[in-house]
């Protein structure tokens, strides 16, 4: 007598097997799952980075050069260029303010220093107390001392909010900022 299935024949007769065969069926069904899964899986930490590396390249151009992106300089004078002191003060306060705005942050108070130790030395300073996310921290301090006109972190204090596992609770940040002011031209 033929048979039109021999596979079903066997396995009829040694149910062993058929038992192995299921088992072995079920493994290679849950290998071939799981693979997939970290496929997955590891294609979004492909894309996270991607996206991370694509954050840090925009930020390492200045604005003016993006559109021409074969230059890697950054130009502009390294000294605040103002008339007055007072206006190279509100000028660094306004770059201040502006980065702190960038990184999402808001500025609390801040108070801008034409008198005080390096002054004599053509440095005028900025202290802001602002709030901020803590990831953001990074990118403020990036986008300070990164560019022209040269400024320079002298101080910053950090304070944690008092429920740091609640989220939503931002970072205190009092920060002083000191660029040189070249005097009037």
């Amino acid at each position: 007598m033929t048979t039109a299935n021999p596979i079903r024949d066997f396995l009829t007769r040694l149910p062993l097997a058929a038992i192995f065969y299921a088992g072995l069926v079920v493994t290679l069904l849950s290998v071939t799952a799981f693979e997939m899964t970290d496929l997955a899986e590891r294609r979004q930490a492909v894309a996270a980075a991607a996206d991370i590396l694509s954050q840090l390249e925009g930020r390492t151009r200045s604005p003016a050069k993006k559109a021409d992106s074969d230059s890697s300089t950054v130009s502009g004078s390294p000294f605040l260029d103002d008339a007055t002191v007072t206006v190279a003060g509100a000028t660094l306060l306004q770059r201040v303010a502006g980065a702190v705005t960038h990184a999402g942050g808001n500025i609390l108070s801040s108070q801008v220093e034409l008198q005080g130790p390096q002054s004599k030395q053509g440095f005028v300073s900025v202290a802001a107390s602002c709030e901020l996310d803590q990831p953001a921290l990074q990118q403020l301090l990036y986008d300070l001392e990164s560019g022209m006109p040269f400024l320079y972190v002298d101080q910053l204090e950090v304070q944690a909010p008092a429920d740091a596992g609640t989220p939503g609770q931002k970072l205190r940040v009092l920060i002083s900022v000191s660029g040189q002011w070249q005097g009037a031209k």
